[in-house]
């Protein structure tokens, strides 16, 4: 399967973020975070994604004579690369900005199904703010939002770090003036 493919699916997108944090999960794990997804769909989605590389599995142990593995994230394989990602055609960004949003959504229904959840607590936004940027003002605000994520990837999960997805979503809302 091609690697777009795999990965600009909303099932499979919700399982990489499940799966972030250097998190050890099983199929089972996954079913009890990701319970608006049928069983069989799920763990068909986990092979998938572990046949072309994206989960490795951790360990296995016996389970009523079954085999449970538990299943870790490859972090350089579950991204598109700026080379796939240039070679991707309109339909290919339609198809995965849908993937992208169907999987936001359902993570954030999720978390409002959760009991407890406190928006403004947790300090929720999904403000959308229209900007005027020439192409160096681009690239300036592009770099200063990835070194300011990228600052935080490698956090570890502790007791008092709960994980909060961030979807940054950038692109020209009319034409290129002239």
């Amino acid at each position: 399967m091609d690697m777009l493919d795999l990965l600009l699916h909303p099932v499979r997108v919700r399982i990489v973020h499940a799966m972030s944090g250097e998190r050890t999960r099983t199929t089972a794990d996954l079913c009890a975070r990701l319970p608006d997804i049928p069983k069989t769909s799920l763990y068909r989605h986990v092979a998938l994604l572990a046949e072309a590389g994206v989960l490795e599995v951790e360990s296995e142990r016996r389970v009523h004579g079954a085999v449970e593995r538990s299943y870790r994230l490859r972090r350089e394989r579950a991204a598109i690369d700026a080379e796939a990602a240039a070679s991707m055609s309109l339909d290919d960004h339609r198809h995965g900005f849908a993937a992208a949003m169907a999987a936001l959504l359902a993570e954030f229904n999720a978390y409002l199904g959760q009991e407890g959840a406190d928006p403004a607590a947790d300090s929720v936004g999904y403000r959308q703010i229209p900007v005027w940027l020439d192409q160096d003002e681009l690239a300036d605000l592009v770099g200063r939002v990835t070194e300011a994520i990228g600052d935080h990837l490698d956090h570890e999960p502790t007791a008092d770090r709960r994980p909060y997805l961030v979807s940054p979503i950038l692109f020209p809302t009319d034409r290129a003036p002239g």
